[in-house]
């Protein structure tokens, strides 16, 4: 069995890496066999391509996708400093 940083390190590789996802800031947790993502995301669409990602890299962990969606807008006007 792969130790548990190996596949936190492969799967972070993948993310960042695979052109669906393109991801650096997502992070990747194992225990047992559970694998953990943590962090935030833009939209649920990045959230589960995200997670199907670390579930090709990890095939036979389950993905507990912990991922939260923020909402980022352009600001409406210029912000005074």
């Amino acid at each position: 069995m792969e130790a548990p940083q190996y596949v936190a390190a492969r799967v972070q590789g993948a993310l960042a890496e695979d052109e669906r996802t393109n991801e650096l800031g997502i992070r990747v947790d194992v225990r047992g066999e559970q694998l953990f993502l943590r962090g935030q995301v833009s939209c649920e669409e990045r959230r589960e391509l995200i997670a199907d990602v670390a579930s090709e890299a990890a095939p036979g962990l389950v993905v507990r996708n912990e991922l939260t969606v923020v909402d980022v807008r352009t600001p409406e006007e210029e912000e005074k400093l």
